[in-house]
C-alpha cells in the first residue's frame, strides 16, 4: 500500500498526460468506459455542444470499442505481443472513428481545451510543490532539486507525447520509466522523516477522496 501511495504522489507532481494520447493500459475494463460516458480524452464533451446525432454516434462507437476489447481479452490463443499489437490497432481505429464524428470547429475547440488543461495541470503541479515544501519542511535546496526534477519530467513527458514515431504502447512504457525515475529521485532528495510524512499525507488524501466519493453517491 505504501508503494502505491508513494507512486501516486510522485506521478501527481508531473504534468498529467491526456488519456486520448496515452490510452489506458491493457487491463481495460468495461466499467471504465461506462465512467467515461460524455468524455473524450479525459475531457467533458458537453462543452462541444454535440448534436443528438453525434451523441448517438459516440455511444455506438463506444459500445463497439468496448465489445472489441472484451473479445480481445477473451482470446487466449494469441501471445501477449500479438494481443498488444491488436490492442494498439483497435485504439488507433477507435480514435480515428471518434475524431471523424466531430466537426472542424469542434476539433479546434477540443485542442484548445487540451492546451488549457495542460496549463492547468502545470499550475496545479507547482501548487502541490509549494504545499509539499511547507508540509514536509523542505529546505530551499531540496525544493529546488524537486522542482528541477518535476520540470525535467514534464519536458520528457511532452516530448514522448508529441513523438509520432512511438506507438501508444511504447509511450506508456516510457511514461512508466519516467515515473520510476521521479520516484527514485524523490527518495534521494528527501530524508526518511520527510518520506514518512509524505506517505502519511498520501493516506489522508486517499481517505479524503474515498469519503468524498461515498458522499457523492448518497447525494
Amino acid at each position: 500500500m505504501k508503494r502505491i501511495i508513494l507512486s501516486a504522489l510522485v506521478l501527481s507532481m508531473a504534468v498529467a498526460v491526456q488519456a486520448q494520447e496515452i490510452p489506458e493500459r491493457k487491463t481495460d475494463r468495461p466499467v471504465r468506459h461506462e465512467r467515461m460516458k460524455g468524455r473524450h480524452g479525459g475531457m467533458d464533451m458537453k462543452a462541444l455542444n454535440l448534436t443528438e446525432e453525434q451523441k448517438a454516434q459516440f455511444k455506438t462507437q463506444r459500445e463497439t470499442f468496448r465489445k472489441q476489447l472484451e473479445e480481445l481479452k477473451k482470446n487466449d490463443g494469441i501471445t501477449v505481443k500479438e494481443s498488444r499489437m491488436k490492442m494498439e490497432a483497435l485504439r488507433k481505429e477507435n480514435k480515428e472513428k471518434t475524431e471523424k464524428i466531430l466537426t472542424a470547429e469542434q476539433k479546434d475547440k477540443l485542442e484548445k481545451m487540451k492546451t488549457e488543461g495542460r496549463a492547468k495541470h502545470e499550475a496545479m503541479g507547482k501548487e502541490r510543490a509549494t504545499r509539499m515544501k511547507t508540509e514536509l519542511g523542505l529546505s530551499d535546496e531540496q525544493a529546488a532539486k524537486l522542482e528541477k526534477s518535476r520540470a525535467s519530467v514534464a519536458a520528457d513527458m511532452k516530448a514522448i507525447r508529441e513523438n509520432k514515431s512511438l506507438t501508444d504502447e511504447q509511450k506508456r512504457e516510457q511514461m512508466k520509466e519516467l515515473g520510476k525515475k521521479q520516484k527514485e529521485n524523490m527518495k534521494s532528495v528527501l530524508t526518511e522523516e520527510q518520506m514518512k510524512k509524505l506517505k502519511e499525507s498520501g493516506h489522508k488524501r486517499m481517505e479524503g477522496r474515498k469519503e468524498k466519493k461515498e458522499t457523492n453517491k448518497t447525494i
